[in-house]
């Protein structure tokens, strides 16, 4: 492992050696689709884009390795975007964490800001770094960990990943409930969805409507919406133990994500 200081910034960068770039790991995920496990990691499509380009770029582009948790990948700090949106607890001991507007994020050129959000967390809950190179790839806007309730992703995505959809994105445009679990469920637990769905619902806040699911084990509470040019997937999960103890929480969780 090597570490280098960034002449032109204020941080170190460690490269991580050619041995951990595992190329046949590589070969495999490429040739495959993907989605996002339960646990807010993509399980194939986007990483093998990022094996090819670590492949092809060698260490100047693949500066980092490693998944979420990993002490040798390089994080997110203030320069990557990673700025505290955590408020007060309130008087019920709930704070609720707003997408900073300075914070940085997208995904390339030509696309607009992200239009901020907000959900409510008990205290104790916890922004969790996310790595620049996780696995979860660019999509993975944020993640929150309680080591005693679960944990929470959100993925924010182009919208025209998934429908060619020109100006501002409705939810209601991509299509009903049932089409957008369908499509995007995998995305979240990393498996056909068909038969976990135990529950779908639709709420309107603000004029903006929200499609709310309930999957089955791997348990996972999905809100999912879209705003501007970009799909919003908010996922709350936790272990069978923290889903039986904690579940009216996790509920109050996910029904608190509203875009802003």
């Amino acid at each position: 492992m090597e570490t280098t200081l960034c002449s032109s910034c204020s941080f170190s960068v460690t490269y991580a050696p050619r041995h951990q770039l595992h190329p046949k790991r590589c070969s495999a995920v490429a040739a495959n689709g993907g989605g996002f496990r339960g646990d807010g990691k993509r399980a194939t499509g986007l990483f093998g884009r990022r094996c090819a380009l670590a492949s092809s770029l060698s260490l100047v582009s693949g500066m980092v390795l490693g998944s979420p948790g990993d002490g040798s990948a390089v994080t997110q700090g203030l320069l990557a975007g990673r700025i505290p949106g955590l408020s007060e607890p309130d008087e019920n001991g709930w704070r609720t964490y707003r997408r900073p507007d300075d914070k940085s994020g997208g995904h390339g050129v030509g696309w607009s800001p992200i239009i901020p959000y907000s959900f409510k967390v008990p205290d104790g809950w916890q922004e969790v770094p996310v790595s620049i190179a996780d696995l979860g790839g660019t999509e993975i806007d944020l993640r929150f960990a309680s080591s005693k309730e679960g944990r929470l992703f959100v993925i924010v995505a182009p919208v025209r990943r998934f429908a060619d959809i020109e100006g501002e994105a409705e939810i209601e445009i991509i299509g009903p409930p049932d089409k957008v679990i369908s499509a995007f469920g995998p995305e979240v637990i990393g498996e056909n969805v068909e038969g976990k769905v135990l529950s779908m619902e639709v709420a309107e806040h603000s004029g903006r409507k929200y499609y709310q699911f309930e999957l089955e084990p791997p348990h996972v509470l999905i809100t999912a919406t879209a705003a501007g040019n970009r799909l919003y997937l908010f996922n709350v999960t936790g272990s069978g133990l923290q889903w039986k103890r904690h579940y009216k929480d996790l509920k109050q969780i996910a029904d608190s994500f509203r875009v802003v």
